[in-house]
């Protein structure tokens, strides 16, 4: 089997060094970048793609933030986040562009690798499921096949998460799914991380879909317990 592409994106050597002896040691295929532009050119070059981006949001010049939201553009591969900074909103506003997971300094390289390794293990989308076909509400339609929203005739971009994620709740209106659920579902089985990123991962797809969460439309929340898809009804 060929080995899994990780970019270790990081502007310490010392960081890259350690991070590359780890996941290389676990069978990894490691490339690295010390900033922003090198590591977008990484998708561009014609070299093998990587499968997965582990970024480090403090980055000189263009941060991984932005490098996340270029990246989302082009690309479907995974992104773990990597923060040194406490502040819970660079987390949120992070995942909420498109990341998969984060993890944050001072880390151990091993917690590291397993993440890496849980992440890689969740279900991308891509693949057409079994009943496939187009789920239909007024107003919004989900094309399962073409991996697409339209809403009001207007086409809405969701990353490939966001999709999924929308995707389970609208196969299934009114039935209430816990985070948990969610959470095997949609990042699959083995995951490993806080399940916050579930609420965080609601809150940018509602942003999208221009839904309010004090009078939503689409997404309900059920306190306590988890969240539902009102099918448009309020």
């Amino acid at each position: 089997m060929t080995a899994q592409r990780v970019l270790v994106v990081d502007d310490e050597p010392g960081i890259r060094k350690v991070l590359r002896a780890y996941l290389e040691r676990e069978g990894f295929a490691v490339d690295e970048a010390a900033d922003g532009p090198s590591a977008l050119t990484r998708f561009e070059d014609g070299a093998p793609a990587p499968d997965l981006v582990l970024l480090d949001i403090g980055l000189p010049g263009v941060d991984g933030l932005e490098v996340l939201r270029r990246l989302r553009t082009t690309s479907d591969a995974y992104v773990l986040l990597v923060t040194a900074r406490a502040d819970e909103v660079d987390r949120l506003v992070g995942l909420g562009v498109g990341a998969d997971d984060y993890i944050t300094k001072p880390f151990s390289p091993r917690e590291v690798v397993a993440r890496v390794r849980a992440v890689l293990r969740r279900p991308r989308g891509g693949s057409a499921p079994a009943d496939s076909g187009t789920v239909v509400f007024e107003g919004l339609s989900i094309d399962e096949n073409r991996r697409e929203v339209v809403l009001d005739g207007h086409e809405v971009a969701l990353s490939a998460l966001e999709f999924d994620l929308l995707l389970l709740l609208a196969r299934h209106p009114r039935r209430v799914f816990s985070r948990e659920q969610i959470l095997e579902q949609v990042w699959g089985t083995n995951w490993v991380g806080d399940d916050r990123v579930v609420d965080v991962h609601i809150r940018s797809l509602r942003h999208r879909l221009g839904d309010d969460a004090s009078r939503p439309t689409w997404i309900g929340t059920v306190r306590g317990v988890g969240y539902r898809f009102l099918g448009g009804s309020r």
